[in-house]
C-alpha cells in the first residue's frame, strides 16, 4: 500500500511535468528510478497489464490528478499574462536545445563492447552534413506550419483561452497532436507538451482540460479533449514501438529533425511587439524558463546509459 502511495505521488509530479512545455515527464520518470516499470507498462498485452495494476493504476491515477489540477493555472496564466507566459515558454524551448544537440551530435559509434569502435558507415563530414540538412528541414516544417497557422488557425485560445469551435481541421491537428506529443514523451529530455506547443494545439488541450471542471464548458471541453485522448493513446501503444527502434538504430538522425522542430519553434514563437515595459519582464521570465528546463535535462544528461539500455526493451 505504501508503495502504491508513493507511485501516486511520483505520478503527480510526472503529470505536471508532462503539461510544462520543455519540461520532460520521462525525465522525471527516470530520475524516480521507475523508467523501466513505466516502458514496460505502456503495452496492450492485457494479462501484463493487469500483472502490474498495483504500479499501472496508481501512477495514471496520479498523471490525471496533476494535470487537471494544474491545467487550470496555466490557463489564468496564459490569459492573465500571454505575453510573459509565451516568453516563459521560448525559455523553457532554449533551456532544452543544449541536451539535444548532445544527443544529435554524439558519436553513437560505439559498439556494446566499449573497448571495441565500429567502422563508421559515413565519413564524419558526410554525416554532419546531414545532420544540419535534417535540422534545417525540422525548421522549415515548423516554419511551415506557423505560415498555415497564421493563414487559417484561430487563435483566440493561445491568448484568452477561450474554446475553438469543433470542425475537422481542428480533430485532425488534436489527434495528430496528440499522436506525436504522445511518443515524445515516452523519450526521456523530450517533452511531449513541447511537440504539443510546437502543433499549436497545447493551449487548446490546456484550456478543455481546465474546462471540464466547470459545468458550463464540461461537454464542449470533453468534445476536444476525444480525438487529443485517442491520439495519445495510439501514440503511447503504436508509437512507443517506432521511436524506440529510431532511437535505438539511427539516433542521431531522429534527434536532428526533433532539434530543428525545437529551433524552428523558437523562431516563430518570439513577438515582433515588444514594448519597453515589457521587456524587462519577459526577459526574466524567459531566463526562468530557460533554468527551469536546462537544470531538469541534467538529470536526463547523468542517466543516458541507464536510459539507453531501458529504450531498447
Amino acid at each position: 500500500m505504501l508503495e502504491m502511495i508513493k507511485t501516486f505521488f511520483i505520478g503527480i509530479f510526472v503529470g505536471i511535468a508532462n503539461i510544462i512545455p520543455g519540461v520532460s515527464g520521462g525525465t522525471l520518470v527516470v530520475v524516480f528510478n521507475i523508467y523501466d516499470k513505466f516502458v514496460n507498462a505502456i503495452t496492450l498485452n492485457l494479462k501484463k497489464l493487469f500483472k502490474n495494476w498495483k504500479f499501472v493504476l496508481p501512477i495514471l491515477l496520479g498523471m490525471g490528478a496533476g494535470i487537471l489540477l494544474f491545467s487550470k493555472v496555466l490557463t489564468r496564466f496564459i490569459s492573465k499574462f500571454p505575453m510573459e507566459t509565451n516568453f516563459f515558454f521560448v525559455g523553457l524551448i532554449i533551456g532544452s536545445i543544449p541536451l539535444l544537440c548532445k544527443y544529435t551530435f554524439k558519436n553513437y559509434e560505439q559498439s556494446k563492447d566499449d573497448s571495441k569502435i565500429e567502422k563508421p558507415l559515413l565519413p564524419v563530414f558526410v554525416k554532419n552534413l546531414i545532420l544540419v540538412l535534417e535540422i534545417l528541414i525540422g525548421i522549415a516544417v515548423i516554419i511551415f506550419f506557423q505560415y498555415l497557422h497564421v493563414k487559417y488557425g484561430d487563435s483566440s485560445t493561445e491568448t484568452t483561452g477561450i474554446l475553438p469551435e469543433i470542425s475537422i481541421g481542428l480533430v485532425l491537428k488534436l489527434f495528430i497532436g496528440g499522436l506525436l506529443g504522445a511518443v515524445a514523451m515516452i523519450i526521456p529530455g523530450i517533452s511531449g507538451s513541447l511537440i504539443m506547443l510546437i502543433l499549436n494545439v497545447y493551449t487548446v488541450i490546456i484550456a478543455a482540460i481546465s474546462g471540464l471542471l466547470a459545468k458550463g464548458t464540461f461537454f464542449h471541453s470533453a468534445l476536444i479533449l476525444l480525438p487529443a485522448g485517442l491520439g495519445i493513446i495510439t501514440g503511447l501503444f503504436a508509437g512507443a514501438k517506432l521511436i524506440s527502434i529510431l532511437i535505438e538504430k539511427v539516433p542521431q538522425y531522429t534527434y536532428a529533425v526533433i532539434l530543428g522542430l525545437i529551433i524552428g519553434s523558437v523562431l516563430v514563437m518570439i513577438p515582433h511587439d515588444l514594448t519597453n515595459g515589457s521587456i524587462v519582464f519577459s526577459i526574466f521570465f524567459m531566463g526562468l524558463g530557460f533554468c527551469l528546463a536546462f537544470f531538469s535535462t541534467l538529470f536526463t544528461g547523468k542517466s543516458k546509459k541507464t536510459e539507453d539500455s531501458e529504450i531498447k526493451q
